[in-house]
């Protein structure tokens, strides 16, 4: 089977192909969704530091995920980089073979649903995944057409890198740990990005972008389509939409966050979901501990009354474990469990 027919994005779809159809069990069940729920939205520009490390910390502790606003980043240049992804994913269908690859140790691959050589069901996602940290050493092999496309992500890449870090300093504040603790302990952090479409789908009641899934690294920075909704969150058992609000980035916490607050942070349950009238972008970034560290709980917040939930490992430990296991199985955390 030629790579480019494996691409959701090379095609109009006018009918479901039965590899990509959930068992009724597992199918999104989209009218239960909450769609008018709030998710806590933090204003980065607060002049009162405390307000925001506070707002952080209760956004941590009860939804997992949180919106940012005023976060630094121009308006412009996120405009920018929706703009160049979505010109990537109209590239020519044989641009686009070149770059294709299932093969997971890939550090940049063009590629569809998620681990397609392990998946028994697919999800309707095509998704370019790059490593962006040290910059110098991978934007040479990102795909150089478009012609300002590398130019746009490394900006881009550089600008979360540190917002991501600014955001280490509150959450490790709002734990009563010291402002560089995060930053210090996860060692010389790796970056990834995923560049996802979400092509219109002739039923999406039957599929997913992506199933449900927490996110094995230490924090994730999303920045959405704000005109078309797909990212849903589990809280409290149910499922709420995200909708974002113009500009805003959203935020959420890894596993190795939940992990080093010992519990007391939440890496949440969320997912895609697609739909039929209009195709979707969006761009994850990954902030990753250094694979040699060792992870665990802070140990400042281990005392007798809170004992370590988890017990210590590297991220390379993890993320093998993390990778070959099917993406819905249980949270991987349990298996680092005390």
């Amino acid at each position: 089977m030629a790579t480019e027919h494996q691409l959701l994005s090379t095609a109009e779809h006018e009918t479901m192909p039965g590899k990509y159809v959930r068992p009724e069990s597992q199918r999104p069940r989209l009218t239960e969704v909450i769609s008018d729920a709030r998710i806590p939205v933090v204003d980065l520009a607060s002049p009162d530091r405390a307000v925001v490390v506070s707002a952080i910390g209760d956004a941590c502790r009860t939804h997992g995920f949180f919106q940012v606003q005023n976060h630094g980043i121009d308006a412009s240049l996120i405009t920018a980089v929706l703009a160049v992804a979505q010109d990537f994913f109209r590239l020519p269908a044989e641009e686009k073979a070149k770059l294709y690859s299932d093969d997971p140790a890939r550090k940049m691959r063009l590629s569809t649903s998620f681990n397609v050589r392990k998946e028994a069901v697919h999800n309707w996602r095509d998704y370019l995944r790059l490593h962006c940290h040290p910059l110098d050493q991978f934007v040479p092999d990102w795909p150089s057409n478009p012609a300002s496309f590398k130019e746009i992500m490394s900006t881009y890449c550089r600008e979360v890198r540190e917002l991501g870090f600014r955001l280490y300093s509150a959450i490790s504040e709002s734990l009563g740990l010291e402002e560089g603790y995060i930053k210090k302990t996860l060692g010389e952090q790796e970056q990834h990005m995923a560049v996802n479409f979400y092509p219109r789908c002739p039923e999406p009641e039957l599929t997913y972008g992506l199933p449900a899934h927490t996110d094995p690294n230490a924090l994730t920075i999303l920045l959405m389509d704000d005109q078309v909704a797909g990212l849903q969150v589990l809280n409290d058992g149910k499922w709420i939409a995200v909708n974002p609000q113009p500009g805003a980035l959203v935020i959420n916490i890894g596993d190795q966050l939940q992990a080093l607050s010992n519990g007391k942070y939440r890496s949440v349950w969320h997912r895609a979901v697609v739909n039929s009238d209009k195709e979707r972008m969006s761009v994850a970034s990954f902030l990753c501990p250094c694979n040699s560290v060792e992870l665990g709980p802070a140990a400042k917040l281990i005392t007798d009354e809170t004992p370590a939930v988890y017990k210590n490992y590297t991220y390379d430990e993890y993320y093998k474990k993390f990778w070959s296991r099917n993406l819905d199985q249980e949270h991987c955390l349990e298996l680092f469990r005390t």
